[in-house]
């Protein structure tokens, strides 16, 4: 799994327990801090569409996904440091057994990336099912 595909499933995480109301104050400031990573990422780069697209997702992450991940490429924002790593650290306050395996690792080669993980697809798979 790529760096877009952590990210975007960082956030359907963090959107699902925060729709629950479940989860530690860690879980859920860690997501509004990835939230506000990448809001700020898209203001400065002028994506209008990404910061929409994340203000939306929490709410329609089956609509805003596509755009999402577009902007995050476009932005260049699933090769920052700083929200990759908030990715990670989210998904590790959530999955902390497979954080501790290594599943969100990103290993950087030539600006790609690849990241192991088994969750966060059955995640975004299943966000918002009953």
């Amino acid at each position: 799994m790529e760096p877009v595909s952590l990210i975007v499933g960082a956030l359907t995480a963090g959107a699902a327990m925060a729709a629950q109301q479940v989860g530690k104050t860690a879980v859920k400031d860690s997501y509004e801090g990835l939230k506000k990573l990448i809001v700020n990422r898209f203001q400065k780069e002028k994506n209008n569409t990404g910061e929409m697209a994340v203000e939306q997702f929490e709410a329609k992450p089956e609509i805003w996904e596509a755009p999402l991940k577009d902007a995050l490429v476009e932005t260049n924002a699933n090769q920052d440091d700083a929200i990759i790593k908030a990715a990670q650290d989210l998904m590790a306050l959530i999955e902390p057994k497979q954080a501790a395996m290594g599943k969100f690792n990103v290993q950087a080669q030539n600006i790609q990336g690849m990241v192991q993980a088994d969750k966060i697809d059955n995640l975004t798979q299943n966000f918002g099912k009953s």
